[in-house]
């Protein structure tokens, strides 16, 4: 490997931290008055406070950059999102908060952060696209792949991966994939891009269907795509308890071939370690082996098709501790260092892939029928 791509340029801000999303029971925001202790909101600064000290102070610290972050301008946000919108954020702030909808709380300080991961953002998929450095990551909060071109949705408010994927088209790229491993479905950038033939979209998530007003979306295969989009946006949803072998299979199988035939100029993996074996917002089963060779997967991919360039976003990810070294074995991957750095302090869990690839082989079959760029691949 050359020097340039022996290295992870992370771009991060300490004032994405003054997101407070508050405490109550799991997401609710709700006190039913006869508990004692009151669990933080699952997306709050602790675990992204770890993700930030496993890799300066992690045996992976040698192989990572740090650049600062900045906050997005109004204008950039029109890129993907709507005047409208944009201004019921801005009203919302000045108010002093509002839920938004379930879970999504904007809170004093949650706008300025918000501002910081769109604009940190943007600025990491700048970094790539001027040839500064070869990997990017936006270590950031609060997350944004729910967060559709008009509504917020599942604690994310502003769509900083669709955001960065608008830049790389305006900025001459001529196609781009996105793969979203986050346990959760990617609907907000995927219904940002829905009828664009110019971006990919992947996502490997939980079968969780949609969840109320605010996603209306429900993952499912037969979600491809509109107009000149159709076959483009490609869901993956994968049984509960789909561990490190499933997932792997399904990167072989199905986001590999996809993003092989389509030759993306950029790729941007979203990444949320909720997928977990351990988080309390999923219910798969990966390991740090697991996110490991999925980083693997991802850097051949972006060897074979960018130039080796690629856009890491950070998602969700809430076991405040095993997401951080989720986070360390991810990265391995895509450095393709030959040996772990880091040992897993917790996982074994038992896998019976059979379900999984039973599954897989059913989405292959229908997506080789349905899907015009994939027939004959």
């Amino acid at each position: 490997m050359a020097a340039s791509t022996e290295r992870v340029d992370v771009f991060w801000d300490s004032g994405m931290l003054n997101h407070n999303s508050g405490t109550g029971v799991f997401d609710t925001g709700m006190d039913p008055g006869f508990l004692d202790v009151l669990e933080k909101h699952p997306e709050n600064s602790d675990r992204v406070k770890n993700m930030v000290s496993i890799l300066k102070r992690g045996p992976i610290s040698p192989y990572i950059s740090w650049l600062p972050g900045r906050h997005a301008l109004l204008p950039e946000l029109l890129t993907f999102h709507s005047p409208e919108y944009i201004n019921e954020l801005v009203e919302a702030d000045k108010e002093g908060g509002k839920m938004l909808c379930a879970g999504t709380f904007l809170n004093p300080g949650s706008w300025d952060a918000s501002l910081l991961a769109a604009g940190t953002t943007l600025s990491a998929m700048k970094h790539v696209l001027d040839g500064n450095g070869k990997i990017a990551y936006a270590l950031v909060r609060p997350p944004g792949h729910h967060a559709q071109p008009t509504r917020a949705d599942g604690y994310c408010f502003l769509n900083n991966a669709g955001l960065a994927v608008q830049l790389a088209l305006d900025s001459g790229c001529a196609k781009v994939a996105v793969i979203d491993i986050d346990v959760h479905y990617g609907n907000g950038t995927a219904e940002g891009f829905y009828r664009s033939d110019k971006v990919l979209t992947t996502s490997l998530h939980m079968n969780h269907g949609t969840w109320g007003p605010s996603h209306p979306q429900n993952g499912s295969i037969h979600e491809l795509g509109e107009g000149e989009g159709f076959g483009y946006n490609l869901n993956i949803p994968l049984p509960n308890g789909t561990g490190d072998r499933g997932y792997v299979y399904a990167m072989n199988e199905l986001v590999a071939p996809a993003v092989r035939k389509f030759e993306p100029e950029m790729i941007v993996l979203v990444i949320g370690q909720d997928s977990s074996a351990f988080d309390p917002n999923g219910r798969q089963c990966l390991t740090m082996e697991g996110y490991r060779e999925i980083g693997k997967i991802v850097r051949s991919l972006v060897d074979r098709h960018c130039g080796g360039r690629l856009l890491i976003v950070q998602e969700g990810g809430y076991h405040i501790t095993y997401s951080a070294y989720c986070l360390h074995a991810t990265l391995e991957g895509v450095l393709n260092l030959l040996i772990p750095l880091l040992s897993d302090p917790i996982a074994y869990y038992p896998e019976d892939e059979r379900l999984s690839v039973e599954r897989i082989e059913s989405i292959k079959r229908f997506q080789k029928d349905t899907v015009l760029f994939l027939k004959g691949h």
